[in-house]
């Protein structure tokens, strides 16, 4: 009986020390007598099967057709949004005028925020890789499902979250859409500090046509409580940005008021896709939006009547 009572108490002793260490990413545990919980420690969901981040591995994603083109409600609209540091992350806080319907989705989602992870290697600050290979950074826009606009008679809780995913690597040319995000870190490098800045979501994109290729599985949130409620969409065409604003992120901002660890590798590690499926967008390129029969034959009739007879 004793001994039972002594591992109660053990249990909840345990229980109370995770309540109260604050969680953080792996370079911040590594810190000489730092007392936060890194990723191999996280609580709530975050040891659980259906985590985030995931490599996905192209030649094994099925093709969905059903998985179409997605339709953005106000991404277009210029807007001056609150910027946060907030001691894990660069957030921007995106109001609620901003929707995304389509792309297989059976609801509406309406924009929360969205955020990024990074790290001074260019090929080490994605949370998701593709075929193996990560990239510099990855952004994600954060939506939650707008009750009563689902399709099915059953709700499915797994999906009360839509982040769109967008892998970033480094281009040889500025890129002005995302200028305005990078001109005001410098106006928040310690966490809790706040600024606006004015852009529209497709700003920060790809182009719009080059959003009809993307994968589609279900996981996590990849930060505590890594709750498994999230449907996640990858694009597989990345953002470019050059490689010094790339590096502003990792140079402007940082995890601790006395700037003495800069903000950089706030990555989860990859998790266990285990028995999930991945699957990959049906929308066919412009070239072959016809069957290939279709193509092929109108050509080969056009270069046979060119050969004299």
């Amino acid at each position: 009986m004793r001994l039972l009572l002594a591992l109660l108490v053990l249990r909840a002793a345990r229980q109370v020390a995770c309540a109260e260490t604050h969680w953080c990413y792996e370079i911040q545990a590594k810190v000489p007598n730092a007392t936060c919980a890194g990723p191999d420690s996280w609580g709530g969901d975050c040891q659980k099967e259906q985590q985030s981040p995931i490599n996905i591995v192209s030649t094994k994603a099925e093709v969905n057709h059903k998985l179409g083109p997605f339709s953005f409600f106000g991404y277009d609209r210029k807007n001056t949004w609150t910027v946060q540091n907030n001691g894990h992350s660069v957030m921007v806080l995106l109001g609620n005028d901003t929707t995304i319907a389509g792309g297989g989705l059976v609801s509406q989602y309406r924009a929360k925020q969205l955020h990024l992870h990074w790290s001074q290697a260019l090929d080490g600050g994605s949370e998701h890789s593709l075929d193996g290979e990560r990239f510099a950074m990855e952004m994600h826009i954060v939506h939650e499902k707008e009750k009563g606009t689902s399709r099915n008679e059953k709700e499915d809780s797994r999906d009360e979250i839509a982040v769109l995913a967008f892998l970033v690597e480094a281009g040889s040319e500025k890129n002005e859409g995302f200028q305005p995000l990078v001109e005001v870190l410098s106006s928040i490098p310690k966490p809790g500090m706040s600024t606006t800045m004015t852009a529209s979501l497709l700003d920060l994109l790809p182009k719009k046509e080059k959003l009809r290729q993307y994968f589609r599985y279900l996981g996590s949130l990849t930060t505590p409580n890594c709750d498994e409620k999230v449907i996640w969409t990858v694009f597989e065409e990345p953002i470019q940005l050059r490689s010094d604003q790339i590096l502003a992120f990792s140079q402007k901002l940082y995890y601790d008021s006395q700037q003495e660890l800069s903000m950089t590798d706030n990555v989860r590690p990859l998790q266990r896709r285990g028995q999930r499926s991945v699957l990959k967008s049906g929308a066919a390129s412009p070239l072959l939006a016809l069957p290939l029969p279709a193509v092929l034959v109108p050509a080969l009739s056009c270069l046979l009547a060119a050969f004299p007879r």
